[in-house]
């Protein structure tokens, strides 16, 4: 095996400059001509957008809730075949997960999975020899993670960079590898409780990614993140159950994307065209009609601020109408469920008419309504599974549905083994009209094999 390097970058919480680390390296790494590819921890989409926005190589989502370790490990292998540097950017802080257990969806545990080692980020301001009693308890708590290297975020002055340095070293007994100075021309933009999606910035940030890999350049000894992260051996995984590469063959796919919906995991993608389907972009926004095709595909997105733009495409909808009344399977998830509604409350407290394949209206408020990861079990059949199975998949949401129609899906959340109860963990949701399914629900596709044959075989009936 070509030798290849992969870390997680894990911070000790959520804000202390991961993502803005992360963009910093991989652009870096670029520069000295490695084959970066870029993934996140978890089921973010807009961190894995700004990665793409530095690269121009699409992130990968490693999702341990939705993906069973074999599939997980051989999408991280498919992903690594022609690259040379694996820059993961872990979720939370590195022994957070999904309950209590550090080793459930947790950075620390997908690090242990993917046999690779962890480069710890720490906050230098406002302290001294303190900081290496947190490193020190970093590295205690789980030994099996292989903490290879730590940087400094936010320090400003060489000096007091270089006892931060000396502490942890010589309390610890681990390199420094460099620190990040307070840099307060790199900000992204945020937006509810994450950052803006990346989409159409790209150009926006090239003298922000210029400058920022430049200095991780001059600060931080990438040499040494190098040699310390060298892979041994990709992990062993499994997808080969999970299409038949023939299922799809002469099916297109029409795919929404544009500013307003390109919420999408990339192997979600991958999948289908290794099903043999032919994948078709097109913007609800811009076009007037929809390509020829026997499925649709509307993925999440920000909607609401495009609502107006959307209302006035007076021609897509009745595309999406027509499509629908022929029985081409449509499905669509988050901000295509607020799409495919009869209507749209902005956050102005203004009402736009949507398409209405689903009967209700999604209507914007001001805290989030839904959020995390949930099992949702089919009440009914529906184009993905049948009544009784079950997927896993994430939500987050500032929008609420309001609607008389039936849903489709029991909802639940567990933790630590446990179901959980109440309003906000146990829920009715995902709505079905014909062949045309929405919901808030984000899934991954690769989470059991089988899971797109429903859809692909309603699709081959419109062949």
């Amino acid at each position: 095996m070509q030798q290849k390097y992969a870390f997680v970058i894990a911070g000790t919480g959520s804000g202390c400059g991961k993502t803005t680390v992360a963009l910093g390296i991989m652009r870096a790494l670029m520069n000295r001509q490695l084959r970066i590819q870029p993934f996140k921890v978890g089921p973010d989409y807009l961190d894995g957008g700004w990665h793409y926005a530095v690269t121009g190589i699409v992130s990968r989502n490693l999702d341990a809730f939705m993906l069973p370790v074999p599939i997980l490990n051989n999408l991280f292998n498919q992903a690594m075949r022609d690259k040379d540097v694996a820059v993961i950017e872990g979720v939370m802080g590195l022994y957070d997960g999904y309950g209590t257990d550090p080793d459930y969806c947790s950075s620390s545990a997908m690090a242990k999975q993917l046999g690779c080692p962890v480069i710890l980020l720490v906050d230098g301001k406002a302290v001294s020899t303190s900081i290496a009693a947190t490193v020190m308890g970093f590295q205690q708590f789980d030994p099996a993670v292989k903490i290879a290297g730590v940087l400094i975020n936010r320090v400003n002055r060489e000096s007091h960079f270089q006892l931060l340095k000396q502490v942890i070293e010589h309390y610890c007994g681990i390199p420094v590898l460099g620190h990040i100075p307070v840099m307060p021309d790199i900000t992204l933009p945020s937006r509810h409780l994450g950052l803006i999606s990346a989409q159409g910035r790209d150009s926006q940030y090239d003298e922000c990614w210029s400058h920022l890999a430049g200095q991780i350049e001059a600060s931080v000894d990438l040499a040494q993140l190098l040699a310390l992260t060298q892979l041994s051996a990709l992990p062993e995984g499994n997808t080969d159950s999970l299409v038949d590469p023939a299922m799809g063959q002469g099916l297109t796919m029409a795919l929404a994307e544009d500013e307003a919906f390109h919420f999408y995991y990339p192997d979600n993608l991958w999948l289908l065209e290794k099903a043999g389907v032919t994948i078709t972009r097109f913007s609800p926004l811009h076009d007037h009609q929809l390509p020829e095709c026997q499925m649709i595909y509307l993925g999440g997105g920000y909607p609401e601020i495009y609502a107006q733009a959307l209302a006035a495409n007076h021609t897509m909808y009745a595309a999406l109408r027509q499509a629908h009344q022929k029985g081409i399977p449509i499905y669509a998830e988050c901000g295509g469920l607020m799409y495919l509604g009869e209507a749209l409350t902005d956050v102005d407290g203004v009402r736009h008419n949507m398409v209405g394949l689903i009967a209700g209206e999604s209507q914007m408020r001001e805290s989030l309504q839904r959020f995390g990861y949930c099992e949702a079990t089919a009440m009914y059949d529906t184009p993905l599974i049948a009544k009784g199975e079950t997927l896993r998949g994430h939500e987050f949401h500032y929008s609420d549905f309001v609607t008389t129609q039936p849903p489709v899906f029991q909802c639940v959340k567990w933790r630590d083994g446990l179901r959980q109860e109440g309003i906000q963990k146990s829920w009715l949701g995902g709505y079905q009209s014909g062949n045309t399914l929405a919901g808030y629900l984000h899934i991954h596709f690769a989470q059991c094999p089988g899971l797109l044959h429903r859809w692909l075989m309603l699709a081959r009936r419109r062949l």
